[in-house]
């Protein structure tokens, strides 16, 4: 058996409020654009800057998380990659890479914390997680008490 890893994981700015749809199944899906920023400086010592663009796609309970998100919100994405084919309004074939947040192992959250944005121990409490937690440590009855620590 073969085995792979298909992760991406962001830390950036949405470049718009979230769009959040409800589908005829009952199920949510929520579309953000993510932007991140790379900086250095160029052979004559200037500063430059670059802006990367990232469309996120968020299903199920993440959308309660993009629900308290808008433009300019600071947001960590985890979720894996899927390429999309479709056909745009001229007849001409194109690809999008999209950022999938949904089901196990993806994360989604708000890192503002104010004016009713979730923050990283919001998120995490509302947001039906399925990532792995380490387990809490059990105390032993017959522990020494006279330990000092």
């Amino acid at each position: 058996m073969s085995f792979s890893v298909n992760r991406a994981t962001l830390l950036g700015t949405l470049g718009r409020d979230p769009e959040i749809r409800s589908l005829q199944n009952g199920n949510s899906v929520a579309n953000l654009s993510v932007a991140t920023e790379q900086s250095w400086k160029d052979k004559e010592g200037v500063w430059q800057k670059k802006t990367e663009w990232h469309r996120v796609v968020a299903w199920g309970g993440f959308t309660k998380i993009t629900d308290k998100l808008h433009k300019g919100s600071k947001v960590y994405v985890e979720g894996s990659l899927t390429t999309r084919k479709y056909v745009d309004q001229g007849g001409v074939e194109k690809y999008s890479t999209d950022i999938v947040v949904q089901g196990m192992g993806s994360v989604l959250i708000g890192l503002d914390g104010k004016n009713g944005q979730s923050n990283a121990n919001d998120s995490q409490e509302e947001l039906p997680r399925t990532q792995a937690r380490a387990p809490k440590p059990s105390v032993s009855e017959d522990m020494d008490d006279s330990i000092p620590f």
